[in-house]
């Protein structure tokens, strides 16, 4: 898997990483650009995976994270999840740079906010310090009764793992210009449209779900939902914002 790292000027092995997570486009080259000019001005480290159309292919391999197979409907081994690739690349990065990170931030934008809100709840010991996800196109709801990909039913996560989710840093980052329902690639499906006609409600909704679940679960809840005035569908939009909240 080919990956982009930034360091910035007067790194030092406790600088802060953030992995950063692109699109449907696959343009893990847009996104260096946009992250690493904010590494610089905020000094921390960028990493940029690139999930490839053709080794992950179609939204079930890459913002779905391969732990159902689309085919049979079953879940699959967690060695072959997308998800799975994270925590060892992290360790990876830190070997390389000679860091001591313990920790690192994660952002995805569109489809890559997809696959950050959805990795929280299959690896909920993953060592996310700040997650954000920003302007996503439909989530995963926080409710075990509802079926995948729109719910938690049918993937095995454990009712301890959700609660570990809902107490975890996420930030829901927001473009308040965002609000398109006919925007492109936007989901249309009967269970996406009950989310919301477009991306910025559609996270308002996902935000309301989950302090209800962890209020009726009795978890502390540790998401928080920002907006970003002028901001539409634009990663370069949302990439100041979301650098002010790596940590």
């Amino acid at each position: 898997m080919r990956t982009r790292l930034f360091l910035p000027d007067g790194y030092t092995p406790d600088t802060p990483v953030v992995i950063v997570m692109h699109g449907a486009s696959r343009d893990a080259d847009r996104y260096f650009t946009d992250w690493s000019a904010a590494g610089a001005e905020r000094g921390f480290a960028v990493v940029v995976p690139e999930f490839t159309a053709d080794d992950f292919p179609r939204a079930a391999a890459y913002n779905l994270g391969n732990v159902i197979d689309p085919d049979t409907g079953q879940p699959t081994p967690r060695a072959s999840w997308t998800y799975s690739a994270i925590e060892p690349l992290f360790d990876e990065v830190v070997a390389r740079i000679g860091g001591r990170q313990t920790g690192y931030a994660m952002y995805g934008h569109s489809a890559g906010a997809q696959f950050v809100h959805r990795f929280l709840y299959f690896v909920p010991d993953a060592r996310v310090t700040q997650a954000i996800a920003a302007n996503a196109g439909w989530y995963t709801m926080p409710i075990p009764e509802q079926d995948w990909p729109y719910g938690l039913r049918g993937t095995g996560i454990a009712e301890a793992d959700l609660d570990r989710t809902l107490a975890r840093p996420l930030v829901l980052l927001l473009g308040e210009e965002d609000n398109d329902p006919q925007a492109d690639k936007l989901r249309k499906t009967p269970e996406a449209e009950l989310q919301g006609a477009h991306r910025f409600m559609r996270g308002h909704t996902m935000y309301r779900v989950a302090a209800a679940q962890a209020a009726a679960r009795g978890v502390a809840f540790g998401w928080q939902l920002q907006t970003v005035p002028g901001a539409g569908h634009v990663n370069a939009l949302m990439t100041a914002p979301a650098a002010a909240l790596v940590r």
